[in-house]
């Protein structure tokens, strides 16, 4: 597809030409796209044939990519000059001492005092328990990453044998959290760098866990860049190395497993394949069933409790609305014990009254998100589209409330 660039000399792609090539892609007719943005058959066709005297506009548009898996705006456009952070939010704060840390050579500190396992291992439990504790996730965990990041980097790199062995699954475990800390932010090659060397350094480890942990964020990193099909291979390739693992697994190794089938039932999700990804739900629920009834991995959230806020998301993904109004309410009393992760599961809800057009519960349910874990709302793409449309294009008597909402987040900033 010509990016709009013309580099080649072919001709540039309309607007709605585009939609028409990403909606063919998909395998999507006319009429369920049109039907996914609540729109009729006939005013796609006018989009795509360019019979429309004015483009759509701007929340049209942001319904359009989610409904085709756009996660950049210029894909549709052609125009960067469209604000296509509504997708990626703001840097934080701290973003710029977390890169650093990761660049940073350990061998530079080679000098320095390596730490001790066991204080290696108690930090790194702090920064999880603070992660999944603090509304503010991001903020506590940009003040402790950095120092972390490079004292776990120092240790796998002076440390030798068994030992090393232990730090560098520390390491891998380190770079997932900096993963969570990086996702959803303008810094995809900081993203790929950590998703990458978690893999490298759980494969260096030979600890089946660290390995399933590896996998399980690179798998999330391929699938968020719409690279359904090496997210499904990696997720797949990493069950295959662990499953002579898995005859007698211990609590967290059983829940990667489930985890690892959750992820492959999203990646179905998103390719629009409501069957396997049921399935995979289902197989998912069978490993969480296993797992004692107040386990909550810090890595993943895999857990029993967390299986209804992931009902929510495949049928949101699936867009099946019915379904996604009757798992959301299923859930909606659901005590997640993690503030980020029960702020993504309320813009999940969210999403799924979008579905059925439902404007007043979709602001209620986002102002509720962004008191229990505001940075999660700051930092997340849907929530941001939902906000702005809802402030740009919503009913007249929700508007109010959705700028001061869009403001809180900084989306009018």
């Amino acid at each position: 597809m010509n990016d709009g660039t013309n580099d080649s000399g072919a001709p540039v792609l309309t607007l709605g030409q585009r939609i028409q090539y990403l909606r063919e892609r998909r395998g999507m007719t006319r009429e369920v796209l049109a039907g996914l943005v609540g729109k009729s058959e006939s005013w796609l066709k006018a989009v795509e044939k360019g019979r429309l005297q004015q483009n759509p506009r701007l929340p049209i548009l942001l319904q359009l990519a989610e409904a085709l898996r756009v996660r950049d705006l210029s894909e549709i456009t052609g125009d960067q000059s469209v604000p296509v952070r509504m997708f990626t939010g703001p840097g934080h704060p701290a973003l710029a001492a977390v890169r650093a840390a990761v660049n940073a050579l350990p061998f530079q500190a080679a000098g320095g005092t390596v730490q001790p396992l066991d204080v290696l291992r108690a930090r790194l439990d702090r920064a999880w328990r603070i992660r999944h504790s603090s509304p503010d996730h991001r903020t506590a965990l940009g003040e402790l990453l950095p120092d972390l990041i490079r004292d776990a980097q120092l240790a796998a790199h002076m440390y030798r044998g068994e030992t090393r062995r232990r730090c560098q699954a520390m390491l891998a475990e380190t770079y997932g959290l900096t993963q969570m800390f990086v996702a959803y932010q303008p810094a995809q090659d900081l993203l790929w760098r950590v998703a990458d060397r978690a893999l490298t350094a759980a494969q260096e480890s030979e600890d089946p866990l660290a390995l399933s942990c590896g996998v399980w964020f690179l798998a999330q990193a391929h699938r968020d860049a719409n690279d359904f099909d090496a997210a499904r291979d990696i997720n797949e390739q990493g069950m295959l190395a662990i499953q002579p693992h898995m005859d007698d697994p211990g609590t967290d190794l059983l829940a990667m497993w489930g985890a690892l089938n959750f992820e492959l039932a999203f990646t179905s999700a998103r390719t629009g394949d409501a069957a396997e990804a049921w399935g995979y739900w289902d197989e998912a629920k069978r490993v969480a069933a296993r797992l004692p009834a107040d386990y909550y991995q810090p890595w993943t959230s895999f857990s029993q409790i967390i299986m209804k806020p992931h009902a929510v998301t495949l049928a949101v993904e699936l867009h099946q609305s019915g379904e996604a109004a009757r798992q959301a309410n299923r859930a909606e009393s659901v005590p997640i014990p993690s503030m980020p992760r029960r702020g993504r599961h309320l813009i999940e809800v969210a999403r799924a009254h979008q579905l059925r057009h439902d404007q007043a519960a979709v602001l209620g349910t986002l102002q509720l998100a962004q008191r229990t874990a505001p940075e999660t709302v700051r930092y997340n793409g849907y929530a941001w589209r939902l906000v702005w449309e809802l402030a740009e294009a919503g009913p007249n008597e929700l508007r109010p409330q959705a700028h001061e909402l869009a403001d809180r987040i900084g989306l009018l900033a």
